[in-house]
C-alpha cells in the first residue's frame, strides 16, 4: 500500500508538470488482422500466430500470463473451442478468488490456431508458448520475449506505432468497446476490477472518431 501510495503521488505530480503518460499503441482487429497475414506455417509462424490470438481473444492477456500460459491449464470443450483457466495474474495474484472469473474462453479462429501450433510443435504438457532452435522446442517463453513477438510482428505488417504486450490488451478493450460489448463482460475476460482501469486501457482513436461526438447526427 505504501508503494501504491508513492506511486500514485508520483504520477500526480507528473500531471501537473504536464507529462503524459505513454500508452503503447492498441492492436484493435485491424491490427491484428495485418500482424497475422505475416505469420506462415512455419512452426515460428504458427506460434506467433498462436500467441496472438491466444493474447487477443481470451480477454487481452499481459505479456506475462502469455508467457505463463501452461497446458494443465487448458482444456477442451467441442471441435471448436478451448477454455483456459488463468490461475494468477496481476489483480489475482493470490490466486482465483470468489470474485473473479478466472475461465477465458478460446473460440473459433483463436482455438484453431491454438490448435495448429500444440500438434505441429508435439507439445502435450508443460508451457504452451515456448522459444525455438530452428525445427527445436526450446523452455518458455519470457515476457520480454512475448513483447519482442509483438514488435516484430508489428514491424512485418507495416504498422505504425510503438506497439509491445500492453498493446494486446489496450486492443482488447478497446475492440470489445467499439463492437458495443457491455463494460462487465469486457471486465469479465480482462479481470480488471475496478471500472477506471479497464478505461485507462480504452483508446478512441482520432477525437472525431470517438462516436459520441455523432450523438446529433442521428437526432
Amino acid at each position: 500500500p505504501a508503494i501504491r501510495t508513492v506511486l500514485s503521488r508520483a504520477a500526480r505530480a507528473a500531471v501537473k508538470r504536464g507529462v503524459r503518460p505513454r500508452k503503447k499503441t492498441a492492436i484493435t482487429l485491424a491490427e491484428l488482422e495485418a500482424m497475422l497475414a505475416t505469420c506462415d506455417e512455419s512452426l515460428e509462424g504458427l506460434r506467433d500466430r498462436a500467441l496472438l490470438c491466444f493474447g487477443f481473444a481470451s480477454g487481452g492477456r499481459r505479456r506475462s500470463e502469455i508467457a505463463a500460459a501452461d497446458l494443465r491449464d487448458l482444456r477442451r470443450i467441442g471441435p471448436q473451442g478451448y477454455i483456459y483457466r488463468l490461475e494468477h495474474s496481476k489483480t489475482q495474484q493470490a490466486g482465483v478468488t470468489a470474485s473473479s472469473t478466472p475461465d477465458k474462453p478460446i473460440l473459433d479462429r483463436a482455438a484453431q490456431a491454438l490448435e495448429n501450433w500444440l500438434v505441429a510443435a508435439g507439445i502435450t504438457e508443460g508451457p504452451v508458448f515456448r522459444r525455438l532452435w530452428k525445427q527445436r522446442l526450446g523452455p518458455a517463453l519470457s515476457p520480454a520475449a512475448v513483447g519482442e513477438i509483438v514488435q516484430r510482428r508489428a514491424r512485418l505488417a507495416g504498422l505504425e506505432g510503438d506497439f509491445g504486450g500492453h498493446s494486446l490488451r489496450s486492443g482488447f478493450v478497446t475492440e470489445a468497446s467499439r463492437q458495443g460489448v457491455p463494460l462487465p463482460a469486457i471486465m469479465a475476460m480482462t479481470e480488471h476490477r475496478a471500472v477506471s482501469s479497464v478505461m485507462g486501457y480504452f483508446q478512441t482513436g482520432g477525437a472525431t472518431d470517438n462516436p459520441a461526438a455523432r450523438l446529433l447526427d442521428d437526432a
